[in-house]
């Protein structure tokens, strides 16, 4: 199975703190509905982010069971997604205890190693050098206690996949709370910075294909014009 990062769409799995059951259960929904990828972690239900202190972990044999119940349910499935098996054990265990995780992971049946929360750039290269051949893959957050790697960087260090959960949040945050201000002191919302508007921003979304799928089918919804 090859691991690509431009043509994966990976989800976090956060059922997976309810047992191998539904873990399974889940893994063949996802399969069924064309998810690509998934994380399976190693967090007690009531989890944290990564990038948070003072996580909670199951024990390493609760994780692997949620590994290899991922693992079988493809196997009975017949279909193809990628297991990518997440550790939060760094903060608290140490590095050797969680690339141990780890590679009883990938032994269990995982495609992809996710050591969350490294602490500096050597410890990235690290765990790419010891969990080869198997993909690593590099969590970039903003503000949070990994250093921020370029995709250029990353792949220096090893990383064969990269994700940028939070690359848009900050933005965002910032021109609400700037558009929110505004309305508060002025009573009026503020200018907008681009030149998009609300036709501009239905088709990001999907409204032409739309538009289209209607058409094709005989439909008249858009006959109108929009």
């Amino acid at each position: 199975m090859s691991v690509n990062s431009a043509n994966y769409v990976a989800t976090h799995l956060e059922a997976s703190q309810a047992g191998p059951l539904m873990v399974g259960r889940t893994v063949s929904q996802y399969m069924r509905a064309g998810v690509a990828a998934l994380h399976l972690e190693d967090q007690v239900q009531s989890k944290r982010c990564g990038h948070l202190m003072n996580k909670e972990l199951v024990s390493e044999d609760e994780f692997i069971s949620r590994i290899r119940a991922a693992v079988q349910a493809r196997e009975k499935e017949k279909g193809d997604i990628v297991v990518i098996a997440r550790t939060d054990a760094l903060e608290t265990l140490g590095y050797d205890a969680a690339r141990d995780r780890l590679r009883k992971a990938v032994k269990a049946g995982a495609d992809v190693a996710f050591l969350e929360g490294i602490q500096t750039k050597e410890q990235g290269k690290k765990i790419c050098e010891d969990m080869a051949p198997t993909p690593c893959l590099f969590n970039c957050v903003p503000g949070g206690i990994s250093p921020v790697l370029s995709v250029q960087e990353a792949q220096g260090l090893g990383y064969r996949m990269m994700i940028l959960p939070a690359f848009a949040l900050g933005p965002v945050y910032e021109a609400v709370a700037e558009a929110a201000r505004v309305l508060r002191n002025t009573g009026i919302s503020v200018e907008p910075k681009t030149k998009a508007n609300p036709r501009d921003i239905f088709n990001m979304c999907g409204l032409t294909e739309c538009i289209a799928f209607d058409l094709a089918a005989g439909g008249k919804s858009f006959s109108k014009g929009v």
